[in-house]
């Protein structure tokens, strides 16, 4: 069984016509197939994408156009941070299950009405600011590079992007290979958060371990690790390896991500670090060494 996404998964494009969309769609193409089934823009309806290597894809003019034409039940956004929260809100209308935002930097009082929009939804967002979500050998939603990916037994849910490709490599390089690996991004407000992708992973007979990716600022790697404890009360525990970064950072600095700022004595590293450690959670000194941490995990 995967998580969220699997070979059946058909996905829409929202900014597909852009330089990125068009980029990473060709990318998701040519990963094992990924089925790509369409693109969206309000003013190219009826009109044909082409790729660089002769795939062609129809362009809808609404989502929901594009989702009685194709089935699709996932969309990857590529808007720019203007209109991206707009076009959540259409796929939203639009009940398509799945909506993966890659869009950097949009408004927060424009994801505050998204996330309102959300919470009386059937929709799951993974995002904004996010890398993405891939079933290796199956999907790949988003920008995360497929050449690093292994079929195998890791569930990765992680804060930051490019820390989400390093506990890839390492546990692919450790032999292990991921059952998903998702990008839930590092914005204050956004849809999927931790404990979502851990209630999953931790669901879930194929994924036999878990690597979480934090990082300062907020307190959801607290309450994941809350969720944990009282997870492991019931008997539902799984080997995990972890990281916070940021660990350096001076308070009250806005590190990289929107939500990576440690205000009011909250949301430091030492404190996510504790409540990890507490939760069961094996915490590697460094990025580099998450997969030897995991290995550490599995073996007790």
């Amino acid at each position: 069984m995967s998580i969220l996404v699997d070979r059946n998964t058909k996905v829409l494009v929202q900014g597909l016509t852009g330089k990125t969309g068009t980029f990473h769609t060709e990318q998701a193409l040519a990963y094992h197939g990924t089925k790509m089934v369409g693109g969206i823009h309000p003013s190219k309806g009826g009109e044909t994408w082409a790729g660089k290597n002769g795939e062609k894809l129809p362009i809808f003019a609404t989502v929901a156009e594009g989702k009685a034409a194709t089935g699709a039940d996932a969309s990857v956004i590529y808007v720019p941070p203007a209109g991206a929260g707009a076009a959540i809100i259409e796929a939203i209308e639009a009940e398509i299950p799945l909506i993966v935002c890659i869009t950097e930097g949009i408004p927060v009082t424009d994801m505050v009405k998204v996330k309102a929009r959300l919470d009386k939804s059937k929709s799951r967002l993974i995002g904004p600011n996010c890398p993405g979500i891939v079933t290796p050998d199956e999907c790949k939603i988003g920008i995360m590079p497929g050449n690093i990916f292994r079929t195998g037994s890791v569930g990765v849910v992680s804060r930051s992007g490019t820390l989400t490709y390093e506990a890839v490599f390492q546990t692919s390089n450790e032999g292990l290979g991921q059952t998903t690996a998702v990008g839930i991004g590092g914005d204050p407000v956004k849809g999927t958060e931790f404990i979502d992708v851990l209630e999953m992973f931790l669901a879930d007979e194929a994924t036999k371990s878990i690597i979480m990716i934090g990082e300062i600022g907020g307190s959801a790697e607290e309450d994941a690790a809350q969720f944990l404890i009282d997870e492991a009360k019931k008997g539902r525990r799984k080997p995990m390896a972890g990281f916070i970064a940021g660990r350096t950072a001076p308070p009250g600095r806005t590190m990289g991500h929107a939500g990576a700022v440690i205000s009011g004595g909250k949301g430091g590293a030492e404190d996510k670090i504790a409540a990890m450690e507490a939760a069961g959670i094996r915490v590697s000194p460094s990025p580099a060494r998450l997969g030897k941490t995991l290995v550490e995990a599995i073996k007790g």
